[in-house]
């Protein structure tokens, strides 16, 4: 049998060349062109001495033995004239054992170093088997079946580098038949296979091992395609970052290497304190991450001046980009802290700020000792993964406020109602140990196989509203101090040109320092100035309207912050409104089954509830208990949003909020974690749970830009039918209570990274009336 990539397999193989040589004999005795059929004829009677080439042969030895024969057999597939262009091979079936290169792949191969062997990355045993399966369905039993299972080989370049090659496979030359000892399925047995994927076991009893024949050849063809799979693994670390159990992911330098093409490269990444205005490493990535450049920065400077450079971030947030470190300005060549970059032999870098709503988030640094390393093209392909970035960092960022804020509110000590009772078992433990003076170590507190329930009321389009009144301000600001020059006739003509060009600047091409210039110029030029005319004997109504406009500068900034400071107010309004409803309305939640629940408050407040009998052992828990929680969710949010309604013309700032409801069926462990004192979701199985919550706040309609959720609406997020029928039931009991409309869109979810086949409901609330 053929070294097959997986020992075990439904097939036996047989390299052959039967159905090339079909082809030949067709051209043979159809072909009009007579230089082709001579040459079919010549390749047919040559290949006759050897009638292994045809009927078959599993010694691979045989490969060698005809490599001439068989590189003259398919020249046809393999034109001379693309040879240093295409990555192309020919294969045994379903084998790592392949042949007749092409010059391009020989010399990738070359490259990769004499003790290196071509493997398939990333495909389990199991999996393997089912996909030869499949095959068998596609080719023998005529199954319409689309393999998604992508194949790839990793193979490094000469200077270390990881390349990643997709490959593509033709099997127009190979065959598949049944031995005698195979098994024929039936289409009912068929099409339950095929319902259960997963179920290796069953495969195999359909399908034994080595009851199949697998006879031929195939062409692979490899397409480089590193930077398309190094983001694709650069996405699923961010996103397998947990927050309160962070670890090092040792991998992530040599990802950045294959996705910059950069053999000799350094990675780092500090976090930023917006509290002290200080950047703070992560300790758990202090032996792979670097930190020279930051370094550099934080010591070249003094703390006043790197406090400034940090509010400055917030406007002009620029990357910088230097490729060769010698070609910098002589003046900082002199700086002290200069010799970290020479100590350190770094000759090309990029400094990266994160920025999330115009406030710094993180700082990254790459470095390189090979100069020009970095470019203006390198730092454009970051782009296609900062989002990720940004959902890992707010991420951290939000999962450690909530953590800190939880604390807060429950002064340390003060715990959940319905899971007090088993802290209070463990604790009875630890003191009957204690008097009875032995050792007692407390145990984990965890709740395991509960059923989940999530949603949020969000504000919709805060990030953009605060834009739009920062222009307001700001254009009444320099409308306040036009007046005021206006009236003075001295030395204002060049103040209000300066003036009309910050206010056309604002108006029609804003840049990222505008605001940050215009501050400036404030602070240095225009209030020094107005405050020398208070001090002076100046015209009573100049005085006045100086006066008049210092009141409305907020000294902090210069600027003036009324409309900002109102849609501060308003969002602080609506969270603790929607959060003292949910809190009020979870106590009868609590008479219907003790759960335990929270709430978190950012721009909107988002809810977890976690059912289960392991929280309430002593009483009966069925299934009914989740769909009655399920309807008093629905039922609550709704009355959240028709009550946001009735308060949402007294708010400083009109604002609207989109609520999503997300069922899930499968079971979640919670876990109390000592240290951060509060409950979370245990285990990486459980984490993809979390990691559909937080993607669906900007999630769309399939195939649409239209956002799943909408203000005045409920959207419902969902994976099944079964899902969808008992919230038909729910939404049909408030229609009839004439608190949703007739007319429910039944939506599919885009596909998200990882996260496919996601359904949505989504109803309209009515006006003007309240849930009783």
């Amino acid at each position: 049998m053929a070294n097959l990539y997986k020992k075990d397999a439904p097939f036996q193989v047989l390299i052959s060349f039967k159905k090339y040589l079909d082809v030949l004999e067709h051209i043979r005795y159809n072909d009009r062109l007579e230089y082709r059929v001579n040459y079919a004829e010549s390749l047919i009677e040559r290949t006759k001495k050897f009638p292994e080439l045809r009927d078959g042969f599993q010694d691979e030895s045989l490969l060698e033995k005809h490599e001439d024969l068989i590189r003259q057999l398919l020249a046809d597939l393999f034109p001379t004239g693309l040879t240093r262009n295409e990555i192309k091979a020919a294969s045994v079936p379903l084998s790592k054992t392949t042949f007749n290169y092409t010059e391009r792949f020989k010399g990738i191969l070359k490259d990769a170093g004499k003790d290196f062997e071509i493997e398939l990355r990333n495909i389990g045993d199991d999996e393997f088997y089912v996909f030869c399966c499949c095959l068998i369905l596609q080719s023998y039993f005529k199954r319409d079946i689309k393999s998604t299972m992508p194949l790839y080989y990793d193979i490094p370049n000469r200077l270390g580098i990881m390349k990643h090659y997709k490959i593509t496979v033709n099997s127009d030359f190979t065959e598949v038949y049944p031995t005698e000892d195979a098994k024929i399925p039936t289409d009912d047995v068929l099409d339950m296979l095929l319902e259960n994927l997963d179920d290796f076991k069953l495969w195999k009893k359909y399908f034994p091992p080595k009851s199949w024949v697998l006879k031929g050849f195939t062409i692979v063809s490899l397409v480089d395609c590193t930077s398309e799979v190094a983001l694709s693994d650069l996405k699923s670390s961010m996103i397998e970052i947990d927050p309160e159990d962070l670890s090092p992911d040792e991998n992530l330098v040599e990802i950045f290497k294959s996705y910059f093409d950069v053999p000799e490269l350094n990675f780092g990444l500090m976090l930023f304190d917006k509290k002290d205005q200080k950047l703070g490493r992560l300790p758990i990535y202090e032996n792979v991450f670097t930190h020279h450049v930051l370094d550099f920065w934080i010591n070249a400077f003094d703390e006043e001046t790197r406090k400034s450079t940090f509010t400055n971030l917030n406007h002009n947030s620029k990357p910088i980009v230097i490729s060769n470190v010698d070609k910098l300005d002589d003046n900082i060549k002199e700086l002290p802290s200069f010799s970290i970059l020479r100590n350190n032999n770094i000759n090309s870098f990029m400094v990266i700020p994160i920025m999330k709503d115009n406030e710094l988030l993180a700082i990254m640094e790459f470095t390189s000792p090979q100069a020009n390393s970095f470019n203006g093209l390198k730092l454009k392909k970051m782009e296609f993964f900062t989002d990720m970035i940004l959902f890992s960092l707010n991420r951290f960022s939000f999962e450690k406020n909530y953590q800190i804020e939880a604390i807060i509110q429950r002064e340390y000590t003060s715990i959940h109602d319905s899971v007090v009772w088993k802290f209070r078992n463990e604790a009875e433990k630890y003191f009957n140990a204690s008097l009875g003076k032995k050792m007692y170590t407390l145990k984990q507190i965890s709740f395991k196989n509960l059923t989940p329930l999530f949603g949020f009321s969000d504000i919709r389009s805060s990030s953009e509203k605060r834009f739009n009144l920062m222009l307001e301000d700001l254009n009444q600001q320099l409308e306040s101090l036009h007046d005021i020059f206006t009236l003075i006739n001295s030395d204002s003509e060049k103040y209000l040109l300066a003036l009309d060009v910050f206010e056309n600047e604002l108006n029609n091409e804003i840049k990222a320092d505008t605001e940050q210039r215009l501050q400036r110029f404030l602070r240095e030029e225009i209030h020094p100035y107005l405050q020398g005319k208070l001090e002076l004997k100046t015209d009573r109504e100049i005085k006045n309207k100086i006066k008049d406009y210092f009141v409305q500068v907020f000294t902090q900034t210069d600027l003036f912050y009324a409309n900002r400071k109102n849609l501060d107010d308003s969002i602080t309004l609506v969270n603790r409104k929607l959060a003292d409803m949910l809190d009020e309305s979870q106590v009868k939640a609590q008479q219907i089954f003790p759960h335990y629940y929270e709430r978190f408050k950012s721009d909107g407040v988002e809810h977890n509830l976690y059912i289960g009998h392991n929280i309430a052992p002593d009483l009966s828990y069925t299934s009914k208990v989740v769909h009655k929680l399920r309807y008093w969710q629905l039922k609550t949010i709704c009355n959240m949003e028709r009550e946001f309604q009735t308060f949402k013309k007294s708010l400083p700032i009109q604002l609207d909020i989109a609520s999503l409801l997300f069922v899930y069926n499968e079971k979640i462990d919670i876990r109390f974690r000592m240290d951060e004192k509060r409950f979370d979701v245990d285990g990486a199985y459980n984490s993809y749970y979390e990691i559909v919550k937080k993607r669906l706040d900007k999630a769309h309609v399939k195939d649409s830009s239209e956002r799943i959720t909408c203000p005045g609406k409920i959207t419902i997020v969902y994976f099944g039918m079964e899902n969808q029928k008992e919230y038909l039931e729910y939404i049909n009991k408030l229609q009839k209570k004439e608190i949703l409309q007739n007319d429910i869109e039944f939506l599919k979810v885009e596909d998200l990274q990882g996260i496919t086949g996601l359904l949505a409901l989504r109803v309209s609330l009515t006006q003007d009336q309240s849930i009783k």
